[in-house]
């Protein structure tokens, strides 16, 4: 790998411009490149009804960064997070925005449920030894996502092992994504990636940010379509590593979805 590569940060925004500037700080070129983009839901009744049916929760679990967020930001007054419900992240990323935006309503790190840090990965997979030894027999449980329309997309497989495990298992839509619409800087710096594809890095933490660049941003703003096996891609699991490869990139590593991780990747030698 050339360490001089740009890095295309694709997460969504506030993520991006985070990620940008502490990479940056880790003497990372990086640029914000957004392909997904956030936004509450069209509906907010069921996730003020979640807050004030928390009493009678177990667990909560929060898909993402942008699940804490948008299910915080659309907390009625007077809700609060009880002692005995628990909250579970797929990573150490998420769990720290949950204890940020928790802790002003009752919700301490005893409460967190998250893989440990030398997990091999950072997925519902290695969330549910954790889980796993409590007893879900009964116990309600809500996975809090997002998702394209009214449905939450993903988590199927950490749904079945809690329902094969006697829990009462539903989803809540907290926020809605898609494409988004790039503004004239990050068209500019998508037809230099394209233009010069060794001298950048796409760096996705999302399958479906994938999918946006090639069906939805690439043809809104005609851009040809480009020969991917000269482009480099970071992928942050193994199906996202899956997919970049079955569009097309030539150049696919895997890293750790932390930002340590992919400063290291990007060093010499890493």
């Amino acid at each position: 790998m050339t360490p001089a590569m740009r890095l295309l940060v694709t997460r969504p925004q506030p993520q991006a411009d985070e990620w940008v500037a502490r990479l940056r700080t880790s003497g990372i070129d990086a640029r914000a490149l957004p392909l997904i983009a956030i936004g509450p839901p069209a509906d907010a009744s069921a996730v003020h009804d979640t807050w004030h049916a928390l009493q009678s929760h177990r667990l909560l679990m929060f898909v993402s960064p942008a699940a804490v967020e948008w299910f915080f930001k659309l907390r009625p007054a007077d809700a609060a997070w009880p002692p005995h419900c628990l909250a579970a992240t797929p990573g150490p990323g998420t769990a720290r925005a949950l204890l940020e935006a928790g802790h002003a309503v009752g919700l301490r790190e005893a409460q967190l449920c998250v893989p440990p840090p030398d997990a091999g990965q950072f997925d519902s997979e290695h969330l549910w030894p954790v889980l796993a030894p409590l007893d879900w027999k009964g116990q309600r449980v809500t996975i809090v996502g997002g998702g394209e329309g009214q449905s939450v997309k993903g988590r199927s497989w950490l749904m079945a092992r809690l329902q094969e495990r006697g829990a009462i298992v539903t989803t809540l839509l907290a926020y809605e994504r898609g494409p988004g619409t790039w503004q004239a800087d990050d068209v500019a710096l998508a037809r230099d990636a394209m233009a010069e594809p060794a001298q950048h890095m796409w760096l996705f933490s999302s399958s479906q940010a994938i999918a946006y660049l090639i069906d939805h941003h690439l043809p809104r703003w005609s851009f040809a379509v480009p020969a991917w096996q000269a482009h480099h891609a970071l992928t942050t699991h193994p199906r996202i590593a899956e997919q970049a490869r079955r569009m097309g990139f030539g150049h696919v590593e895997e890293v750790r979805p932390t930002l340590e991780a992919v400063v290291q990747a990007r060093r010499p030698g890493g």
